[in-house]
């Protein structure tokens, strides 16, 4: 099996599910449902975190396709001098270390789908032939002179507000044309608060974990902005089970599992340390409204380590890159990129490129 088809078969290894039942996600599936069998373009809007890649692979999973490819490309995960090799592919030479001939991803999604995400993220040049491939539906690999016919479906998706991105020059016009026949907007987490106890049901299950929370804590949830979207969610659903596995979660005992991204706060709990657990109740200002330290006293390193754990994360999520991760922490990088060695912390794809 070549390196095509192990990214392939291991980039969605769990079959895709829109949760929820608000009327955003009723519309949603309504309309992947309408689309799925068009061989028209399809572009995905939204907010990181909320499931854009998940729509993709329904589109294609509802369509006559379903037994044919799915193959995706993160634009923005793959360094520009390489990122027309990743899509059209290469023959031998054609470059410093081509020993071996390769397809692109058009080839590989011949007569199935290609997802692009983060489009939008595409330098000018990649996107003038972009367009080219879609208008003839011919690619040619680098250092190549053969023209290959592809038949493929088009998705893509973008957190980028693409007409801001024309007004400044940095989205062409006419690839936005062939890409936006039809638009699917994501709405954000905070947009379908509803949805928070089925997401929450989704993800304990899917990690085979056994957690349970509380009405005050569910609440709670639902209350947060979550700027992170669905996949913030995830990561405290995740968190909570390594901490709280197999017990029933309270509002306090969720408060300091919460990130500290502005998001509404449990009571008495500053944002700045809205991570803090319950035992160390304080204001921490001029003013203590409880005792620091009860008759049994804490874990000073440990709360100290989920704290600045939740800080980095938090950060990494917000920013979107290592750099801007560490001015927000004021730290240099080089001291973020240890700490999160530390922690075990993994920068998702779009955040190691734009480290």
């Amino acid at each position: 099996m070549g390196p095509m088809s192990r990214q392939k078969t291991s980039l969605y290894p769990i079959l895709p599910v829109l949760v929820g039942t608000s009327p955003a996600m009723q519309a949603i599936r309504e309309q992947v449902r309408k689309v799925a069998d068009s061989t028209a373009s399809v572009l995905i809007t939204g907010a990181s975190g909320t499931g854009k890649d998940v729509v993709a692979q329904l589109l294609h999973q509802q369509s006559h396709r379903a037994n044919r490819p799915f193959v995706a490309l993160n634009c923005a995960a793959v360094a520009s001098d390489l990122l027309e090799s990743e899509m059209f592919g290469h023959e031998v030479g054609a470059f410093t270390g081509a020993v071996k001939a390769r397809a692109g991803r058009f080839e590989a999604a011949n007569h199935g789908t290609l997802f692009l995400d983060e489009v939008g993220d595409m330098p000018l040049a990649m996107q003038a032939k972009l367009l080219r491939a879609l208008e003839t539906r011919v690619v040619e690999r680098v250092g190549g002179m053969l023209p290959i016919a592809v038949d493929v479906r088009l998705v893509a998706a973008t957190s980028v507000d693409l007409d801001a991105a024309i007004a400044r020059g940095a989205f062409r016009t006419d690839l936005l044309y062939r890409l936006d026949v039809i638009r699917i907007e994501m709405p954000a987490l905070a947009q379908r608060p509803e949805d928070v106890p089925a997401l929450v049901d989704h993800f304990i299950a899917r990690a085979g974990g056994a957690l349970r929370f509380t009405p005050a804590a569910m609440d709670l949830l639902m209350q947060q902005a979550w700027p992170g979207n669905v996949r913030e969610l995830k990561n405290v659903v995740d968190r909570a089970l390594v901490h709280h596995a197999g017990e029933t979660l309270g509002r306090e005992a969720l408060g300091w599992l919460l990130r500290p991204t502005g998001s509404a706060a449990p009571a008495r709990r500053p944002a700045a340390f809205a991570t803090i657990p319950h035992h160390c109740e304080t204001n921490v200002g001029s003013n203590v409204t409880g005792p620091l330290l009860g008759d049994a006293g804490v874990d000073l390193r440990r709360i100290l380590a989920d704290v600045e754990r939740a800080y980095i994360e938090a950060a990494l999520a917000r920013s979107g890159s290592v750099a801007a991760s560490a001015k927000l922490l004021g730290l240099q990088r080089t001291t973020l990129i240890e700490k999160m060695r530390r922690f075990r912390i993994q920068a998702t794809a779009d955040v190691a490129s734009a480290a």
